[in-house]
């Protein structure tokens, strides 16, 4: 089944937000034609403040400000980026996860953010006389042990 791009546009135009944006980090429409363009997807400028007026009403925070141009963003998230920074330094100080599977699972939490605080995410935590299992088969055990208690 061939989709055509365009039926994909508010998707596209949804993730390009949500990587790209907050509030320091904002996109104007223009910009957001061109990133579509490199998807193959043409927009016009109607168009796209029609997308966005859905996608609000879908639930995305979308908000704007204007200056000499006007600008959009994503203003809030599931999770706030102290939020994140929590839940990635939580991984990589227990030591019952593998090295490899902390950075799995950060690389999966670092795309709950736009990528300017996903670069904020790459942070090490650094635990004295801390070492981490080697055993990948630890982390699956914890998943089997939740089972037991149901």
């Amino acid at each position: 089944m061939k989709l055509s791009q365009q039926k994909l546009k508010m998707m596209y135009l949804a993730k390009i937000l949500m990587e790209k944006t907050d509030e320091e980090h904002t996109i104007t429409v223009p910009e957001m034609i061109s990133e579509l363009a490199k998807l193959g997807i043409s927009a016009e400028r109607k168009s796209i403040y029609d997308d966005l007026e859905y996608l609000q009403l879908f639930g995305l925070d979308i908000c704007s400000n204007k200056t000499r141009t006007t600008n959009y963003y994503i203003a809030s998230r599931e999770f706030e980026l102290p939020e994140l920074k929590l839940l990635v330094d939580s991984v990589q100080a227990s030591k019952f996860i593998t090295r490899k599977k902390s950075m799995e699972l950060i690389s999966k939490i670092e795309k709950l953010t736009g990528h300017e605080n996903a670069k904020k995410l790459q942070r090490q935590v650094f635990i004295t006389n801390r070492v981490k299992t080697l055993n990948e088969q630890i982390y699956y055990n914890v998943d089997m042990g939740t089972e037991i208690y149901r």
